[in-house]
């Protein structure tokens, strides 16, 4: 057996151990968070409940709760107080916390209070949204997340997830309420009982909301059938509900035949950009049956029956051709309570991650699918769709969050 040779080094080598580098977490840092009273219409929801801002208060934040602001959710300020948040009676002075919590979208009456470098998590009602408004906040370098593009982990979007799925819930509750002879409906039982048939529910769009909607009618004994465009989206919701039920694309002549039999027809079609499209026609309504009822979700996109008008929580529906119209935009407000958790539970460890990380800047340079959700960074326009439409420099937030590395 031959011996195995020594290894030869040569001392013209030099090993010398590089030092590794790593990113340096910064210091966390203390956020100021104020919570403003919302005055715009039926907007009863609130950003942090009283839970949450036990949590934001024990990990050494502090939070300025303008006096009765979650009054519509039915939380008073005793609550708040008591999870060791400051009650403000001055608006103003909620506007100076650095960071701001809006269950409603930044209005005019909004802009004389802003700070200079403000942080403002609130929603951005496309259709409301105005020009000026966002040149005043880039003027004042206002860095805005919305709560429409707010992604997660996963790549979904978690607060709009959550408003459809109330959404949808809410729809069913709302059918069998005006299907009652109480409320001039039919007097027909949603779902129906045993040697009755079921009633008949249309729902327009397979999306959460019609998923949800889907859901609920199901579960009372319904017969549903839902059409949707995309197919995709059809076999999704088979999927996720786990039976076949009756699913169609639109086709206006089959569409028309299923609405004359229906009790409820639910509209909730999605629309990305602009408005609903509009895929009833006031002749198809006119030709159903008497009492039916019409339930408008995409009203707030200008919905996809061509009667239906903008109703408010007070004065609900309306009655044309017999059929009654349900036409409330955000009833997720009206289930104000349910829905400011839901919001609670996404906004407050984006709140807790951006203080580990020393600050929002630093926290979307980690944390890339957060980028989504911010459509203005310190004053610059960050969202290619919102420069389009109002003619806007847009800026790509990813070279600005390099460029400050």
């Amino acid at each position: 057996m031959s011996q195995h040779s020594k290894p030869y080094i040569s001392t013209s080598f030099s090993y010398e151990t590089l030092e590794e580098t790593l990113d340096v977490k910064p210091k966390s840092s203390m956020l100021l968070i104020g919570v403003p009273k919302e005055t715009a219409f039926q907007e009863n929801r609130i950003g942090l409940t009283p839970e949450a801002v036990s949590v934001l208060i024990s990990n050494g934040h502090e939070v300025l709760i303008e006096h009765n602001a979650g009054e519509a959710a039915h939380y008073g300020d005793k609550d708040y107080s008591e999870a060791g948040a400051r009650i403000i009676y001055e608006k103003a002075e909620v506007y100076k916390c650095p960071t701001l919590v809006k269950s409603a979208p930044v209005v005019e009456e909004d802009l004389p209070l802003l700070q200079m470098n403000q942080t403002i998590i609130s929603p951005i009602h496309l259709s409301a949204l105005k020009s000026e408004l966002l040149q005043k906040m880039m003027e004042k370098r206002i860095t805005g997340i919305s709560f429409e593009n707010l992604k997660d982990e996963s790549g979904s979007y978690p607060i709009v997830r959550s408003m459809s799925e109330i959404a949808g819930g809410a729809v069913m509750l709302v059918a069998a309420q005006y299907l009652s002879s109480a409320n001039h409906g039919k007097g027909v039982l949603l779902g129906g009982i045993s040697g009755i048939p079921p009633t008949k529910v249309i729902i327009l769009g397979a999306g959460i909301v019609g998923e949800y909607a889907a859901r609920a009618a199901l579960a009372l004994g319904a017969s549903v059938k839902v059409f949707d465009n995309s197919v995709s989206r059809l076999k999704r919701l088979q999927n996720n509900i786990g039976f076949r039920i009756y699913t169609s694309v639109i086709e206006p002549r089959i569409l028309s035949k299923q609405l004359k039999s229906c009790e409820v027809a639910v509209g909730a079609l999605s629309s990305q950009s602009g408005r609903t499209p509009v895929v009833v026609t006031e002749e198809m309504v006119s030709n159903m049956r008497t009492g039916s009822v019409i339930i408008d979700v995409s009203i707030d996109r200008g919905g996809c029956f061509e009667t239906s008008e903008i109703t408010s929580h007070e004065h609900p529906v309306f009655i044309k051709y017999g059929v009654i119209h349900y036409c409330v935009p955000n009833i997720p407000s009206g289930f104000a309570r349910t829905a400011s958790q839901a919001i609670s539970n996404v906004i407050t460890p984006l709140l807790l991650e951006a203080s580990e990380e020393g600050g929002f800047d630093n926290l979307v340079w980690h944390k890339i699918h957060l980028r989504s959700g911010i459509y203005m960074f310190k004053g610059a326009l960050t969202n290619f769709h919102l420069s389009q439409r109002f003619d806007l420099k847009y800026t790509d937030l990813n070279l600005l969050i390099a460029s400050q590395r």
